[in-house]
């Protein structure tokens, strides 16, 4: 076995994992949502098949798409939102990991065509800002290449903004996407934005007129954890 072919074999371990992990977190029903990894050495993405019931799923069944969504290996059909991580793969060149669900208040979120503010440090410790929200999509996006066009209002969303900064992102009436460095961190991201969006949403019942973090308190969460001086967290190698 190659390096590249043991690499591609460890991708899909790790596309299966993120996948299950939505399971386990609760992220899906049914065959909802989806997680995707890419091998930039190779320019090859791996991702769920479409349709196929999670406890079901193993590493074979997972679909190797190249960048342009041509089947390298598979017998499945991938996901129907393929089209979508791969817009986000080509323009986010740092993310790994891409997930996508209907988690039910990042959902509502999504459907009530709201971003989501930071209301406070737990935020802060994951996006340096509000979670944005795309524009409706025009009728004529919508009639044509939907997905591919799905991935293209999410670059339009981030117009001045940071994809590593912000690792999610609620599409109009649709619900989420999130990322990361590889299939693993896109996962952990996607149970984060749930969780901020629950938080979120009962801020709001509890107080309508709930203030955003003040930007000194923000700056000082999300930098002790991302910053260049971040200090959250032990060395890494025991050093």
């Amino acid at each position: 076995m190659s390096t590249s072919s043991a690499a591609l074999t460890r991708l899909r371990e790790e596309v299966l994992e993120a996948n299950l992990e939505l399971v386990r977190r609760g992220l899906v029903l049914y065959t909802f949502g989806n997680a995707s990894g890419i091998s930039r050495e190779d320019g090859l993405v791996v991702i769920k098949p479409s349709g196929v019931p999670y406890e079901k799923m193993k590493p074979e069944h997972l679909v190797l798409t190249d960048l342009e969504g041509k089947i390298v290996e598979g017998n499945l059909r991938p996901s129907s939102d393929l089209p979508t991580h791969l817009v986000l793969y080509k323009a986010f060149t740092e993310i790994g990991g891409v997930v996508h669900t209907h988690s039910e208040y990042a959902t509502a979120w999504a459907q009530a065509r709201r971003e989501i503010p930071c209301f406070g440090t737990t935020h802060a410790d994951y996006f340096y800002g509000p979670v944005p929200v795309t524009e409706p999509m025009p009728d004529s996006e919508i009639a044509g290449e939907y997905e591919k066009n799905t991935g293209t209002a999410i670059l339009r969303a981030f117009t001045g903004r940071n994809a590593s900064e912000l690792p999610g992102v609620l599409v109009a009436n649709h619900g989420p996407f999130a990322w990361g460095k590889d299939p693993e961190a896109a996962a952990h991201n996607a149970v984060i934005l749930e969780a901020l969006a629950r938080t979120a949403y009962f801020t709001t019942t509890l107080n309508q007129h709930a203030s955003a973090i003040g930007k000194t308190l923000h700056d000082r969460h999300y930098l002790r954890k991302h910053g260049s001086s971040s200090y959250y967290g032990q060395v890494k190698d025991g050093k």
